[in-house]
């Protein structure tokens, strides 16, 4: 039997103006090195007033005992349920320039219906392109510029951009499904992975989120301010900085690192492929599991000087941006 996508989700009032304007999706749950997308996706929720235009269902997406949502117990009685949230929603940039933002939860579950609930989405609301963002870690030192890696439904979309010119096989995600349907219906897409020093991979890492802002808004021309993700950056980069000056071992592991990074960057380049070599393959560098101990450890102990300042996520219900569909 056909099932039908539109049962996957609840489209709010017509969206006027909306025709044409890009689509920025980030589901979480997928690979995020230094959780770059992130960051980029509660930047934007953050920096602009926001509407909801459609939420999916995620009773029939989530699988809620990978991942419990959260509930308060108050007293001898259960207070409150959090219900997780997966939806669409509308915002302005600082031009007026409208775009949505796709973001929550991954699914677990129908990811082929869902690719075809969101394609009904976009071709009801006449969405222009579609664009994914996150971080993968890479074999490179923090001292090195951030590469940011596109890929597209059309050849055309990637003027400009780096490449990975190679075919491999990778564990499949909702979002990069998302990106095939799309090109198969004949509908423009684009993703950026940012490249993120392998030992920063599981910490919070501004300055990836700031790089894919850039990516993001050459591609679209929208209008997003960034002096709150720089300011976290420099930060961040300040606390490494301080890390690196105060132990000469992880001085040491970094020069290294550099010296491998230059001499492969030296090489690839020679051969027309600089983005290939420098993903990480785990024991590619193992000295970097060093490195990345000392640096969690660091930077945990000053979370509060490496996060981006405001709270994380959407508003909560009540708070400006935050009316329901």
């Amino acid at each position: 039997m056909q099932r039908n996508p539109e049962d996957l989700y609840e489209l709010g009032p017509a969206a006027p103006g909306v025709a044409g304007a890009p689509m920025l999706h980030y589901l979480e749950g997928f690979i995020d090195a230094g959780t770059a997308g992130r960051l980029l996706a509660e930047h934007l929720l953050r920096t602009f007033e926001h509407e909801t235009v459609a939420r999916f269902d995620t009773d029939r997406l989530i699988d809620y005992r990978s991942r419990r949502p959260l509930m308060t117990y108050d007293n001898s009685r259960w207070e409150s349920y959090d219900p997780p949230e997966l939806a669409l929603h509308l915002l302005h940039d600082q031009s007026d320039r409208p775009f949505l933002l796709l973001t929550g939860p991954e699914p677990d579950h129908e990811w082929d219906l869902f690719s075809r609930a969101v394609l009904s989405v976009a071709a009801q609301l006449d969405l222009g392109p579609a664009i994914s963002f996150l971080g993968i870690p890479a074999g490179m030192p923090h001292t090195r510029p951030l590469g940011v890696i596109a890929h597209a439904t059309r050849e055309e979309l990637l003027a400009g951009h780096q490449r990975l010119p190679s075919r491999i096989q990778v564990p499949g995600s909702a979002p990069a499904l998302l990106e095939l349907r799309l090109g198969e219906a004949g509908r423009d897409a684009l993703g950026f992975a940012v490249q993120v020093p392998h030992y920063l991979a599981q910490a919070v890492y501004p300055p990836a989120a700031l790089a894919l802002l850039g990516s993001v808004t050459t591609s679209t021309g929208l209008d997003v301010p960034d002096a709150e993700l720089r300011e976290a950056a420099d930060r961040t980069n300040e606390a490494i900085e301080r890390q690196v000056e105060e132990s000469a071992e992880v001085a040491e592991l970094v020069r290294a690192l550099e010296q491998q990074y230059d001499t492969a960057t030296e090489n690839q380049l020679t051969d027309g492929d600089a983005a290939a070599g420098l993903l990480a393959d785990g024991e590619a560098m193992p000295t970097a599991d060093e490195l990345a101990a000392q640096f969690e450890r660091f930077l945990a102990e000053n979370q509060d000087r490496t996060d981006p300042p405001g709270p994380p996520g959407p508003p909560g219900p009540g708070q400006p941006g935050g009316s329901p569909a």
